[in-house]
């Protein structure tokens, strides 16, 4: 076998928050009064299903405590309101921050949970009024709810996208203005393996939008990445056997590792540059 069986919240255990944060990250709860370096992200900082993410394979490359601020599920939206993590990462030498998907935002058209950001939780007006025909209570994740509406019009869907992808480039921009500009992207791109209709992971993202924030950051890394499934990665994974389809499309630990080199690598660099 090449899972073990556990449950699904095997790395429960691993959660924390700090301060007032209602949101939960990836533990163990870490000493602060040292240097270190913050990453922020969703699921893949937070390394569901691994043991060890890539932040803590940072840590042991650098020697610099690397404080891992990942939660599944969550997106901009989910940092960019929450005082306690924003503090946190603003307090780190350097924030290492997850270029995340577009369509886990609360928008012009649609609302999103503030901290589970992939959950839809109600149309705007502008929505229903631009897609009369859709039953809107039909929907419960926001993936679902884009690749159904553009199968209904893609003309209609294209305007949805516009201001999604405007304001995506707007929130990443208050978010790293709120982390005083010591910011580093990390652009993790890959194809699910799967059957997707609205392009490739982070979803709705192109260069040209995170071509806008480049100058306010202090360096890109972009890496292509493949899902566990599609290397045969699962080994090493944590999860139940009724959780394999979904590991499968989570980052397993190889590339976890492969991630941490490349982004140590690049971080040697502007560390020892500053």
């Amino acid at each position: 076998m090449s899972y073990e069986l556990k449950s699904a919240d095997v790395l429960v255990g691993e959660l924390c928050s700090y301060g007032d944060s209602r949101l939960r990250v990836r533990g163990p709860k870490r000493d602060l009064s040292g240097p270190y370096i913050s990453f922020l992200g969703g699921t893949e900082v937070f390394g569901r299903f691994v043991e060890r993410p890539f932040p803590q394979g940072v840590e042991g490359q650098l020697g610099l405590a690397c404080v891992n601020l990942g939660c599944i599920n969550a997106g901009v939206d989910a940092f960019v309101h929450d005082e306690s993590l924003l503090e946190v990462a603003a307090g780190s030498d350097l924030t290492i921050l997850q270029v995340m998907g577009a369509q886990n935002l609360t928008n012009s058209f649609y609302k999103v949970h503030p901290r589970r950001n992939d959950r839809f939780l109600r149309p705007y007006d502008a929505l229903t009024h631009l897609f009369p025909e859709v039953d809107f209570t039909d929907f419960h994740f926001n993936k679902h709810l884009l690749t159904s509406l553009k199968s209904v019009s893609e003309d209609r869907f294209a305007r949805v996208q516009a201001d999604l992808q405007d304001v995506w480039v707007t929130r990443m921009g208050r978010l790293i203005d709120g982390l005083n500009g010591r910011v580093v992207l990390l652009w993790l791109r890959y194809d699910m393996g799967v059957p997707e209709t609205l392009g490739p992971s982070p979803t709705l993202v192109d260069s040209a939008m995170v071509d806008v924030l480049r100058p306010s950051v202090s360096d890109v890394i972009e890496l292509d990445v493949t899902t566990a499934g599609q290397v045969q990665d699962t080994r090493g994974m944590i999860f139940g056997p009724t959780d394999l389809p979904v590991a499968q499309l989570m980052l397993g630990p190889r590339e976890h590792d492969r991630i941490a080199e490349a982004v140590a690598a690049r971080l040697l660099g502007l560390l020892a540059a500053a």
